[in-house]
């Protein structure tokens, strides 16, 4: 590059949203109020929830903000207890005769009790790093309470504590550097050598500390070799998961000092600033070696990683971040707005309710006021720059903790402060798994799914053993929850959530998706045909002979639900559940349209497959009117039980539509009637994006709102669903899934398509965001879609191919025209869908 003498200047490329921009535009006369996508609090975390999380996709910190003492809780991606594991059973063949003979025999009550045989041992559990401690000195117990604010900014991926202790401003700045894989945090104050505090490192787990020098801190650790410490010899336990952690301390030049303190904790003395940064390693090598024999020597990697980022200044290390975190987050954006006079009314309402509940002198202004207190008026503002927040929130979450060559999100992404966390924090593959990886595709992170392909192929050989064994079938198998060492086998315990052995095949639907919106042939050929094919082979070989001509599973559950048998007995095992059979539908439909593409449509799998398709059975509707979630119309004795499983032909899947199934599709919406609007963060979200694909956009909005619910976390335990002050999802407690599902649910409300359709808007709100613009989203085809509308009526779209031909047909309210799209050009189409401009990328 060319330097400014020479009459060049550095030009950033433009932002993937920036490409194109509508014609006389702009949001509403209230979008100002948009603001920032920040999340706030005017005073430190007082729970865990309050935190603040950062990411680089492996290492990842909660920020409580603290003034006298301040904790970051740290955690890395590959800590978890355990080994390697042998999941197969050999005993598992007999028990699988007995309890598929109970089935035919109608006695599903003692088949549900037979099929624990099936069961498994337990997964692993996800572990926490430690955390950074750093104590100041008495006089910030004092600080001005006023002063103090702190923020996560969703446009920079860093968070800032500010407050201020008598004249003294003192700011703190943190933030996780993908790049430089290094947790970055900058104390500073506005005043010279105001700067002092003690920083230490600790861990829940087994460690020890100690001063390298006189700058750095090293921890080294190790994480329990069973999930739990086994009451015998220590010998008998085998060696965990080692860990390190090493901690740098940079003070500004020529003022202050650094000295060593019982050599465990360095201590700051009169200094203008204060860099520390973080980086951690682990001997974790991949799913099939023990840590006993793991090449990798964390403490030298770690002190290595070190060496290379302490010499680089902190305007770099923030530079390198924001250029490598912004070039994912610049690619979509969203903008909702209420009319004027609807939002001057609820602005109205707001004051007099902010002044009926304190005196006029304590309200601070609307830049101060805290998320915490947005979500809890949401109620009753429906405040939709909040609903941009949390959209833009799951993208910011998946980018924080999921790149390419780190581990596949769990439960709580990478956060955890817990060393048995609820649900061991493991990947459960039965919806939440799945639903954290929801927004990568449509919301335009589609690198941010790597991870979780890598963890299919591990899944794969694993699953491989438990197919050959416990079923005597072929290909590979997986089951409703794993974890680092890629378990395959069923989990422990009861049927109704242990047996279920269609965690890989839901899964491998996330391969052709990723072609689907990609179009990346080498993708299909390399790694998605190879892992369908496998799961193709076990889908074939599980189904057998069934009643009425048609193929069934049996063993069958409906993910964690029970019915009442005929006999009135309750019971979790019978046979093709609705689900099953959706899934199947859905993984057959997809290697028989990669085979086409690749040229395989002759072989032999192909064929079995094509006949298989044949006799599937078909989606039913219930005495009721609602879709059966059983293959029988069981008793259903929870209506309202949280897992949608019976739907998932709907959504996340595509054998149910309004276009071509509106007999199911009216079954559907019953059905959601039924199960009502409560349930866990996850469930309601995913309701959203059923209600979207249902084109109704009245229910995806009522359960938009419904999870607008502020938890308390000392009384989690009355809640259901909501958030929490720093916009985690809830179950309760903390599960991260509904996060990533919102944004993928309001997504679908805005755009939804197939490899030949894409649909505008069809579920909008109209009374509701009558005015917006969503830029960045992409639709199956590789084509990226911009949208924006005007009281409640589509304005403008905007279309782009970036490097093939596509022809879609685009469907807007009832009115359909077909568009053909030239690589490299942005077409522009008004609401009657004509084409009124073109430009160049």
């Amino acid at each position: 590059m060319a330097t400014e003498d020479e009459g060049w200047v550095l030009v950033s490329k433009p932002r993937e949203k920036d490409h194109w921009s509508p014609s006389g535009f702009s949001v509403g006369s209230d979008a100002e109020d948009s603001g920032p996508l920040k999340i706030t609090s005017g005073e430190p975390a007082k729970h865990w929830t309050d935190a603040l999380p950062i990411g680089n996709g492996r290492l990842g910190a909660m920020i409580w903000g603290g003034v006298a003492s301040e904790t970051l809780q740290l955690n890395e991606d590959t800590l978890w207890t355990g080994v390697p594991g042998n999941y197969a059973d050999s005993n598992a063949p007999k028990a699988l005769s007995e309890v598929r003979k109970l089935v035919d025999e109608g006695q599903f009550a003692e088949a549900t009790a037979a099929a624990v045989k099936l069961s498994d041992h337990p997964s692993d559990v996800y572990q926490l790093l430690g955390d950074i401690k750093l104590d100041f000195d008495d006089s910030h117990s004092s600080y001005a309470e006023e002063t103090y604010r702190r923020e996560l900014d969703l446009d920079t991926a860093t968070v800032t504590v500010k407050y201020s202790v008598n004249d003294v401003e003192f700011t703190r700045e943190y933030f996780a550097s993908c790049p430089d894989q290094v947790v970055v945090m900058k104390v500073s104050a506005n005043k010279p050598g105001c700067v002092s505090f003690t920083v230490s490192l600790d861990s829940k787990l087994h460690h020890h500390a100690y001063v390298n020098g006189k700058v750095e801190i090293v921890m080294q650790g190790s994480c329990p070799g069973r999930r739990v410490s086994p009451k015998v010899n220590a010998n008998d336990n085998p060696k965990g998961v080692q860990f390190a952690a090493v901690l740098h301390l940079l003070i500004s030049d020529g003022q202050g000092t650094i000295n060593v303190l019982e050599n465990k904790r360095l201590v700051v003395e009169g200094s203008d600033w204060a860099v520390l940064l973080l980086v951690a390693s682990s001997s974790f090598n991949d799913p099939f070696t023990k840590p006993s024999d793991s090449p990798r020597d964390p403490t030298s990697e770690s002190i290595r990683f070190m060496e290379s980022v302490k010499s680089l200044s902190y305007s770099d290390l923030l530079s390198r971040h924001l250029n490598d975190y912004q070039s994912l987050f610049h690619r979509a954006s969203l903008q909702l707005s209420k009319n004027a006079k609807t939002a001057l009314k609820n602005k109205s309402l707001e004051i007099n309710r902010v002044l009926s509940s304190a005196s006029v002198s304590s309200i601070k202004d609307s830049d101060s006021i805290s998320t915490a207190e947005r979500v809890k008026s949401f109620q009753t503002d429906e405040d939709p720059s909040l609903v941009e927040l949390l959209f833009q929130y799951g993208r910011y979450l998946l980018i924080s903790s999921s790149r390419p060559g780190t581990q596949v999100t769990n439960l709580q992404g990478i956060w955890n402060k817990d060393i048995e966390p609820a649900w061991d924090a493991a990947p459960h593959l039965n919806i939440n798994l799945q639903m954290n990886y929801w927004p990568s595709l449509s919301c335009n992170l589609k690198e941010c799914q790597e991870p979780l392909f890598d963890y299919i192929s591990s899944l794969s050989v694993n699953g491989s053993k438990t197919a050959k064994v416990n079923y005597e079938a072929s290909g590979w198998v997986a089951h409703q929850v794993s974890d680092i060492w890629a378990k395959t086998s069923p989990d422990r315990g009861e049927a109704v959530w242990a047996l279920w052995p269609m965690g890989g095949a839901w899964l491998c639907t996330h391969l052709w998706e990723h072609y689907a919106y990609t179009m990346d042939k080498d993708f299909l050929k390399n790694k998605a045909y190879p892992l369908l094919e496998g799961c193709t082979s076990f889908l074939l070989d599980w189904l057998i002979e069934g009643r009425g001509g048609y193929l069934e599973t049996n063993p069958s559950t409906s993910p964690e639900h029970t019915f009442t048998a005929p006999d009135g007995k309750p019971a979790s095992v019978s046979y093709s559940t609705t689900m099953d059979m959706a899934i199947i539908k859905e993984v057959f439909l997809a290697i028989v349209a990669a085979a086409e593409i690749l040229g395989k449509n002759d072989d032999d799998l192909i064929l079995k497959v094509r006949e298989a398709q044949k006799r599937l059975p078909p989606t039913k509707i219930g005495r009721d009117g609602s879709i059966m979630e059983w293959a029988e119309d069981f008793e259903d004795p929870d209506v309202h039980h949280r897992h949608m499983s019976h739907l998932f032909g709907l959504f996340p899947g595509h054998t149910i539509s309004v276009e071509k199934t509106p007999d199911l599709c009216r079954a559907v919406d019953y059905t959601l009637y039924k199960r009502g609007e409560d349930g866990p963060g996850w469930s309601t979200v995913w309701k959203i994006a059923l209600w979207a694909r249902l084109h109704n956009s009245e229910h995806a909005y009522r359960m938009v709102k419904h999870l607008f619910n502020l938890v308390d976390p000392d009384h989690e335990g009355s809640f259901e669903g909501g958030l929490y002050s720093n916009l985690f999802t809830a179950h309760p407690p903390f599960q991260i899934d509904a996060n990533f599902g919102f944004s993928a649910a309001v997504a679908e409300m805005l755009v939804q398509s197939t490899v030949k359709d894409l649909y505008l808007l069809p579920a909008l709100p109209r009374d509701k965001w009558p005015n917006g613009c969503v830029k960045g989203l992409k639709a199956r085809g590789r084509v990226t879609v911009n949208v924006c509308w005007k009281e409640g009526e589509m304005h403008e779209v905007g279309l782009w191919s970036e490097n093939h031909n596509a022809i879609r047909q685009l469907h807007y309210r009832g009115a359909t025209v077909t568009a053909k799209l030239s690589p490299g050009k942005v077409y522009t189409f008004n609401k009657l869908l004509k084409c009124t401009r073109m430009s160049y990328l």
